[in-house]
């Protein structure tokens, strides 16, 4: 190994892993553009009220450069990560901050966003599927403006973490965040950890706007529509490709990504995006359907 990539490789060792994030910002978006495909204009108009109450809604406007319903939409799923940094949240063990107006909650919730399983298929750690079916339930049966707008980018998110295959776990190693990967097909970050290489593989955390919209068109004429099941079967499935999510040839010091395993994986992501899209919307059209009906004269 040239002395580079030995100073580099060293690095990423010192840093350690970062935390688990489940898809970039790209494939937060892609799901939600592909259920937002799902919801009636109704349904759509109704999603879009619920969102404008939110404290915020104007960043999510700044981020998305548009006024547009479906790409506010979409910004508003990669909320639940953009609050890891932002100093207004704390973690669950922290001294709560101030209350934010608008908001019934200002944790971040970390232990939301995965699921850890031990070799027997027991949950050691992580609460990502009980809180999609708590999340829905809530979104179904409360009254108060401020929990519907918390509830709905929490549900966008959380759908989508939930067909990453890493965020469903070995408890072992943080769900791949302990495994560091050689990755030649990035030459940015040439070394990485597992994680961080599954969650950016549907694109480049920047895409917005047309080439997003074109994105989720391509992938949705690739990949058929699945049946629904329910959070459970969501979480079965990423456990079962679980295996197949580690690359297994050997490169100079670390596990390297070959030709075969990244195009076997990117058409994994790309499907498991195209899957959680489908079912997003499919849970939001009958959430949202309820509230359609109960508020329509």
């Amino acid at each position: 190994m040239p002395p580079m990539k030995h100073f580099i490789f060293a690095l990423a060792l010192l840093l350690g892993p970062l935390p688990a994030q489940a898809w970039n910002a790209a494939g937060h978006r892609l799901v939600a553009v592909i259920a937002w495909q799902q919801l009636d204009d109704r349904q759509q108009q109704l999603a879009a009220q619920l969102l404008a109450a939110h404290p915020d809604y104007p960043r999510w406007q700044q981020r998305a450069k548009s006024a547009a319903a479906r790409a506010i939409f979409a910004e508003a799923a990669t909320w639940p990560d953009d609050i890891r940094s932002d100093p207004r949240f704390h973690d669950d063990a922290e001294p709560p901050t101030p209350a934010i107006p608008g908001l019934p909650d200002a944790a971040r919730h970390r232990r939301w966003h995965y699921v850890d399983l031990d070799e027997a298929g027991r949950v050691r750690d992580g609460e990502l599927n009980r809180q999609i079916d708590r999340l829905s339930q809530l979104l179904r049966s409360t009254a108060k403006n401020d929990e519907i707008a918390w509830t709905l980018p929490w549900l966008l998110h959380l759908v989508a973490d939930l067909h990453q295959p890493l965020h469903v776990g070995k408890h072992g190693d943080e769900g791949g965040n302990r495994v560091e990967i050689e990755n030649p097909f990035n030459g940015r970050l040439p070394f990485t950890s597992l994680h961080a290489y599954w969650d950016d593989l549907p694109g480049p955390p920047w895409l917005r706007g047309r080439r997003l919209d074109e994105s989720a068109a391509r992938l949705t004429e690739l990949h058929p529509q699945p049946a629904q099941g329910n959070p459970a079967t969501w979480r079965a499935e990423s456990h079962r490709l679980l295996a197949g999510a580690y690359p297994a040839t050997a490169g100079s010091l670390l596990p390297i990504v070959t030709e075969e395993f990244q195009q076997t994986s990117k058409q994994t992501a790309e499907r498991r995006i195209v899957e959680a899209g489908y079912r997003l919307g499919r849970l939001l059209n009958d959430l949202l359907a309820l509230r359609v009906s109960r508020e329509t004269p």
